[in-house]
């Protein structure tokens, strides 16, 4: 019997592994079709619909016929380099802008819309449709020489808002609750969890923080749109874009047309009669070819490595910064004689201190032997700040978020609901101090004391790092510090990052450092694919498909609400983290 058992299940196993073989050939036999499809025809239209969440990087292997293959994100590196390369093709002679509910932070979309406006200087067009326009897509739309809206869609341009949520009653009821040490007057990541109301201190700094993004992002409509910022001020308080008359009246946009009276435009842009096809090159398809170009070029190198999510203690991914993959590609660049200099791309709200120390450790070693500058992507506080500080030169986009020095830990604690429920823990020990925390019993304050020591002396470690990086005194850094948020512009104003630009501006201060003028660039680290890791651990796609089910049933606002409270309770150590958790809309 088990002869017959064990000879049916090496059939079966044998005849999964040629499925899962046949289908990863028919896969790469399709992918390779695919790749022979990409045709650019002359007098074409670069179809800038980005329709994927935007990641600064998505790292994959340009050589893997698989890359891509699930991916759920695409890279803004590939996006700003398509939008380079399409500026010099003579194949292209406009991009159409149409995207609606674009999955993006702002300085994401302030880069595309900087590379538009470098673009637009080859004398190509650049236009922009949508059915309705968000605040993100409208901002992205309005770099265009020409806005256009359906004559029955919508516009949402009202200033930004942000929302926290609080979860003191919720403990309450419960009876699960989070243990909260701190140090910072504004440190108030852990601030839902120890009250129910706001507090002055966190909303004065998220009021000021939300003014200086919204100021940053009003100079850049104001300039293209030809608006002074107190009349897009006044449209934003009267809601005077909200239909297409008004928006238009307003001089939000230049139109209202329907899609196949825009693409007339576009016709007569290109010289073409209104009954020939307009040759659209989508923007996935373009990235492909662009890919086969090197806007940058020469013997010399500069490294990009990509430090983007939380900081965990680990080896780090494509959604987590961790102190493997980070660290050791700071090592790479480091020791490779080509590379002359080095671009650290943060975009990080910050995570766990030891790993962000550890990063940071790494960083010092680095510019011994080489200039870092640091670029910092939609946010780069706490410990993304903590890693960014070593750096010769940090550069920031005005609507970065950053700051945030301050740190603090969360434990959780269910003594409340195990008493009520009826669970009673003793517990055994040999020495005072032998049960060093007990979910089911209440904090000691011993334990509380030792916690703190930790929480200070973190602090301090992250104090004195700020102060070497940045050149001023430990007391210096105090007063910028106590988990105060800034935007970009402030922080520059403060003296907590050198200058403001994009990712390109830091590649080439870096270059300046290194006192080269031509050179190519190699990023960092790679990734595996999530072909790779479906294949190596088949629950990928299992979890995958849990977080697709929840977001579905949960809707976005009750997913994120589930997704918070998961995030606390897998915090371990002490946290260098944003003092929020914030939805800016």
């Amino acid at each position: 019997m088990n002869f017959l058992r064990n000879l049916l299940a090496a059939i079966l196993g044998t005849l999964i592994a040629f499925g899962i073989l046949f289908f990863m050939f028919l896969i790469f036999i399709s992918l390779a079709g695919a790749e022979e499809g990409v045709v650019v025809k002359r007098n074409s239209v670069l179809d800038l619909q980005i329709k994927d969440p935007i990641n600064d990087y998505t790292g994959n292997n340009e050589a893997d016929p698989f890359a891509g293959l699930f991916e759920d994100a695409v890279g803004l590196d590939d996006i700003l380099h398509a939008i380079a390369v399409a500026k010099t093709d003579d194949r292209i002679k406009g991009i159409s802008v149409r995207n609606q509910f674009v999955m993006a932070g702002w300085s994401q979309v302030k880069a595309i819309r900087d590379a538009l406006t470098d673009f637009k200087e080859s004398g190509k067009f650049v236009y922009a449709y949508a059915d309705m326009y968000m605040q993100k897509d409208y901002f992205l739309a309005s770099v265009a020489d020409s806005v256009f809206l359906n004559p029955v869609g919508n516009m949402d341009f009202r200033g930004l808002s942000a929302e926290v949520l609080y979860f003191k009653k919720l403990q309450e009821k419960t009876g699960v609750k989070m243990e909260v040490v701190r140090h910072g007057k504004y440190k108030s990541a852990v601030e839902p969890f120890l009250q129910d109301e706001m507090s002055e201190e966190n909303r004065t700094q998220i009021r000021e923080l939300l003014e200086s993004i919204w100021a940053s992002i009003l100079d850049d409509v104001s300039s293209d749109r030809v608006l002074e910022p107190a009349d897009l001020n006044a449209i934003a308080d009267s809601l005077g874009g909200r239909t297409p008359a008004l928006a238009l009246r307003s001089g939000l946009i230049d139109g209202t047309l329907y899609m196949d009276q825009y693409e007339s435009r576009i016709k007569t842009a290109l010289g073409i009669s209104d009954d020939e096809d307009i040759d659209y090159v989508e923007l996935n398809d373009y990235m492909k070819e662009a890919r086969k170009k090197s806007i940058y070029k020469g013997s010399d190198r500069i490294a990009v490595i990509y430090a983007q999510g939380e900081i965990f203690y680990g080896e780090g991914g494509p959604n987590f910064i961790g102190q493997g993959l980070i660290n050791e590609a700071l090592i790479r660049a480091r020791e490779d004689n080509k590379i002359k200099a080095v671009v650290l791309r943060v975009n990080s709200p910050g995570g766990s201190a030891l790993t962000s120390d550890l990063i940071w450790r790494e960083v010092e070693l680095t510019k011994k032997v080489k200039p870092v500058v640091v670029s910092m992507g939609d946010v780069a506080a706490s410990g993304g700040y903590y890693i960014a500080a070593a750096a010769d030169k940090i550069l920031a986009e005005p609507t970065t978020i950053t700051g945030s020095i301050g740190v603090f830990g969360t434990i959780p604690n269910i003594s409340e609901l195990a008493r009520d429920i009826g669970i009673n823990a003793e517990q055994v020990e040999t020495n005072e101090y032998s049960t060093e925390y007990s979910l089911f019993e209440p904090m000691s304050p011993e334990f509380r004391n030792v916690i703190t020591e930790s929480i200070e002396n973190t602090y301090q470690t992250f104090l004195q790092r700020v102060a070497s990086g940045r050149n001023i005194t430990v007391e210096r850094a105090d007063s910028l510090a106590q988990g105060r948020v800034w935007s970009g512009t402030e922080a520059l104003e403060l003296g907590l990052v050198d200058q403001l630009g994009g990712l390109d501006d830091a590649i080439e201060v870096a270059a300046e450092l290194a006192d080269i003028s031509s050179f190519s660039i190699r990023r960092y680290p790679r990734y595996k694919s999530n072909f790779e890791m479906l294949m190596e651990d088949l629950s990928g796609a299992s979890e995958r498909a849990k977080e697709d089910l929840l977001r579905s049933e949960m809707g976005e606002d009750g997913y994120r609400l589930y997704r918070e409270v998961r995030n606390a309770v897998q915090q371990k150590g002490v946290q260098a983290r944003i003092p929020f958790s914030i939805t800016i809309r």
